[in-house]
């Protein structure tokens, strides 16, 4: 069995969609195990002309990271909540861009849905005194229907009369709260129904036993890639509660999340950019209120994929990544973005937390401990070069290779892969 797992070590947006894309020319199946369309994973596509290289980008949501890799099977698992309205967005844009679906596409029948109540609750609670800096689509309400059973799952499409039975138990319930408690709009139980049938046959053709169809793929030696999204504080058990997601990013969230067993699982890849950034609210010790994160986020191109949204930039954190590295047992990191650093002249990285004069070990996942500590830095100089053309590891300036090898010692944890740009050609396999 051959089950590679590639987690965010961060607070997401670390660029794992690029090196999931990057790794698929190697594997056989794709599989999401966690998350929403609140995921955003970037795949840009070179393509070689008489005018030199040219771009295509693609932004994805629900559809692993994989799909443009003709030979890949591409799966979504039971832990992932789909929204139907991007799900089928998302299908027809890779259709309209050439891509080929057929076969290549399969979605677990065990897998919840997001109906357009989770969207209103979401967006209304979101508009509180209490808000955490949700995307509001619908992803924790959705996510509570399923932990309190009476969510709606993929499989219940298939039936109309369990649908009907289920959506008006819901609804009514819903529709209470909206109108008592929200003073907000109701919703129409047969409207939401016809709605949803009409979906049920533009995605028969994708659903399966996912579970069953990952498991006959192991048996025959097939290579499985399991794509997480969003990072490791934002997992709901393990980061930094309550401004977290509803679902689990880390690596053990890939066994419930796909219906894979634990020992199926031979390595655990952390996805871990440069610098840090964080969307939404909720601590971040790094972050810089100042010229250093303005241009961080300018640099960068540090705008929510999903909701465009500025993200909060600030420099690289070591306590709290071997953290990540503890919690998710990730055995080898991929650096992403090395080139937005390229014009610092000095670069910081956080190596310790300090609470009350006292160094403190670990990670403090609690906000009123991350809020009240201090930190401390070590100072590294700039490598003033673009390394953006750089195509092997070797290539790069020395005082990069020391940024990079230094973050490795302390982590004391492999570095794999060094990204230098969003294309596929701009990924330096580190030996």
């Amino acid at each position: 069995m051959s089950v590679q797992i590639i987690v965010g070590a961060q607070w997401g947006d670390e660029g794992k969609g690029k090196i999931v894309d990057h790794l698929s020319e190697h594997v056989d199946i794709v599989a999401r195990y966690q998350g929403g369309a609140n995921a955003g994973h970037t795949v840009v596509i070179p393509t070689k002309g008489p005018n030199g290289i040219t771009t295509r980008e693609y932004v994805l949501h629900l559809i692993p990271s994989g799909i443009f890799h003709s030979h890949v099977t591409c799966v979504i698992g039971n832990g992932v909540v789909i929204d139907p309205v991007a799900l089928m967005s998302e299908i027809g844009q890779l259709q309209a861009a050439g891509v080929d679906l057929h076969g290549r596409l399969l979605v677990s029948h065990n897998a919840h849905l997001i109906m357009p109540y989770h969207k209103l609750l979401d967006s209304i609670r979101e508009q509180g005194e209490n808000k955490i800096g949700t995307t509001g689509r619908g992803i924790g309400p959705a996510y509570i229907d399923k932990y309190t059973r009476t969510g709606i799952r993929v499989v219940d499409l298939l039936n109309r009369d369990v649908l009907c039975k289920k959506l008006k138990q819901n609804i009514e319930e819903k529709n209470e709260l909206l109108k008592n408690i929200y003073r907000s709009r109701t919703l129409d139980v047969d409207e939401i129904i016809n709605e949803y049938q009409e979906f049920d046959k533009k995605i028969d053709q994708y659903v399966t036993d996912t579970s069953a169809y990952l498991h006959n793929a192991l048996q025959k030696k097939k290579k499985v890639l399991a794509e997480g999204a969003q990072g490791a504080f934002l997992d709901v058990d393990h980061g930094t509660y309550p401004f977290v997601t509803s679902s689990s990013p880390t690596s053990g969230g890939a066994c419930t999340g796909l219906g894979i067993p634990p020992t199926s699982i031979t390595s655990v890849t952390g996805v871990v950019k440069a610098y840090s950034t964080r969307v939404g609210n909720g601590p971040f010790p790094t972050e810089q209120l100042n010229e250093v994160g303005e241009r961080l986020r300018s640099t960068g191109g540090e705008y929510g994929a999903t909701t465009g949204r500025p993200r909060r930039c600030g420099w690289l954190d070591l306590v709290s990544l071997a953290y990540s590295v503890r919690v998710n047992g990730i055995e080898r990191i991929a650096i992403t973005k090395l080139d937005v650093l390229d014009d610092f002249d000095e670069i910081n990285v956080c190596t310790g937390y300090t609470l009350n004069g006292k160094r403190i070990t670990g990670f403090p996942t609690d906000v009123q401990t991350l809020e009240a500590i201090d930190l401390e830095y070590r100072v590294f100089k700039g490598w003033k070069t673009k390394t953006s053309d750089v195509r092997s590891y070797g290539k790069l300036p020395a005082r990069a290779r020391t940024y990079i090898e230094a973050i490795g010692k302390i982590l004391r944890t492999k570095i794999w892969m060094v990204s230098v740009g969003a294309r596929r050609d701009q990924t330096l396999t580190v030996r």
